[in-house]
């Protein structure tokens, strides 16, 4: 419970815009004929683009984004605004204001983002008519869309993270006896400390070996060829998500350990759940869309290029971007609304349950929140996983052979492997409620996953992988002949 000297407020006023009372009806019926007609007439836009092959172009490509930004954009203030005029309930809770301000600013960036990637494209299309369907690519296309979302969600989560410590400062100066702290003191790992200087070695190492390991995968796939399919595409950003993953919480541990220095402000320890989170959840999508992949490759391998083209490719990716974004935010935003009794956090990264354990709020809606996306990001990706790997095995079962098998085994082993490192760690701390009270265990399992997984998955797929052994070969004779 928060205390009654509490100076914080549950919910905004929205004063409106100033009309008469008795206009009230008017413009009610004008706002909302605005708002239908730009709904419907982007609809028909993007159902037009769709549906006729002639607007298959870039122009009109940026077009359909930008018909789905506005109707975005506009409904994160106009249907409130109808509402308020209409019920005269003026109130606004603070989350509902926070997701406001966050929507409102991530689809007024992206609408600004499209129409300069569109500018672009009128400049290629006048400048350089000749080379216009070389240069605007559908794959540079994509790659502007991706980008334009990206950049918007880091601007919006930016402002809306310092907005929440906007008011944190402003609780933590009204009231002496607030039970919010400007700061959190991460204990660490539990480790005598005349070791700390063999586990700093230790740890140190193994997140250089994650992060050059990674990147090596990358720079392979780049590289050669032969691995532009859609298999090293997504392994290719499950390799990015590990290096981020891994940065998250590892150089700050390695910092703690190192100055003995363990406390982290507030915005610092909010945008490091945030991002665990995001990459978390990142990883959970990719792993699934290539064992999606396997699958494809496996039961249906004649139609494997048609149902695996790059658009699919591109499209799995962007939505499991989006939504990890969406379940941080979640997170986040109902995180920042709680007060904090203790500042100690027994772990040594900003776990979302070490956090919760210190708030002297309500967290029945963040536990909520938690349970439920915890089952879409977590749980549903298991159950397609499993459901992929169930189809592989009826098909490798129809036609039994030893050529058979190995070639299954070839083609899904290294993912296997991945899955069981990743889903074992999760469900090793998740599904033993009896057990996960002892803090050792929940941090061995931390380690588990943000520094052991994220170092093994490059040798998986390098090790047992005949054509990331060729792309590995290839790179280093060519480094051999020019040195």
């Amino acid at each position: 419970m928060r205390r009654n000297n509490q100076s914080t407020v549950s919910e905004f006023l929205l004063l409106g815009l100033p009309i008469r009372p008795e206009q009230q009806g008017v413009f009610f019926t004008l706002f909302l004929g605005m708002y239908l007609t730009t709904v419907l007439g982007n609809l028909l836009i993007i159902l037009l683009i769709r549906l006729d092959s002639r607007l298959h172009t870039p122009m009109y490509f940026f077009l359909s984004h930008l018909a789905f930004t506005d109707i975005s954009f506009s409904s994160v203030t106009a249907p409130k605004m109808l509402m308020n005029m209409y019920t005269q309930d003026q109130s606004i809770s603070y989350a509902g204001c926070i997701s406001q301000v966050y929507f409102f600013l991530f689809w007024g960036d992206l609408d600004s983002l499209l129409l300069t990637s569109m500018a672009y494209d009128r400049y290629v299309a006048i400048c350089h008519p000749l080379h216009y369907s070389t240069i605007m690519s559908q794959s540079l296309c994509i790659f502007l869309v991706i980008v334009s979302w990206i950049q918007s969600c880091a601007s919006a989560l930016l402002h809306t993270l310092l907005l929440a410590r906007l008011s944190f400062y402003r609780r933590t100066m009204r009231s002496e006896n607030q039970s919010s702290v400007p700061q959190f003191l991460l204990l660490g790992l539990p480790i005598p400390p005349g070791q700390q200087g063999v586990f700093f070695t230790l740890f140190l190492g193994m997140y250089l070996t994650t992060v050059l390991g990674n990147l090596l995968i990358i720079l392979l796939i780049r590289l050669d060829s032969r691995l532009h399919t859609p298999m090293y595409f997504f392994l290719s950003h499950l390799a990015f998500t590990d290096v981020s993953f891994s940065s998250v919480t590892v150089p700050k541990m390695l910092m703690d350990m190192h100055t003995k220095y363990k406390s982290i402000p507030y915005a610092g320890c909010i945008s490091q759940m945030y991002f665990f989170i995001f990459f978390t959840d990142l990883d959970s999508f990719l792993i699934t869309s290539m064992a999606y992949d396997r699958y494809v490759a496996i039961c249906h391998p004649l139609q494997y290029t048609i149902i695996m083209r790059e658009e699919l490719c591109v499209l799995l990716v962007a939505v499991s971007w989006i939504l990890s974004c969406a379940s941080s935010l979640s997170h986040t935003l109902l995180l920042t609304q709680l007060s904090f009794c203790a500042n100690t956090i027994t772990h040594f990264f900003c776990d979302l349950g070490a956090i919760l354990k210190l708030s002297c709020s309500d967290i029945f809606l963040n536990e909520l929140v938690m349970f439920t996306v915890g089952v879409v990001v977590i749980t549903l990706p298991f159950i397609c996983i499993l459901v992929s790997y169930g189809y592989i095995g009826a098909t490798i079962l129809r036609v039994p052979s030893t050529k058979g098998i190995c070639k299954a085994l070839s083609t899904c082993g290294s993912h296997l492997s991945v899955v069981c490192l990743y889903y074992g760690a999760i469900f090793g701390q998740y599904l033993f409620p009896t057990i996960s009270n002892f803090i050792d265990k929940d941090i061995i399992v931390a380690l588990m996953y943000t520094v052991v997984t994220p170092m093994l998955n490059p040798f998986i797929y390098s090790l047992r992988n005949k054509d990331m052994k060729k792309a590995l070969g290839k790179l280093f004779s060519k480094g051999t002949f020019f040195s």
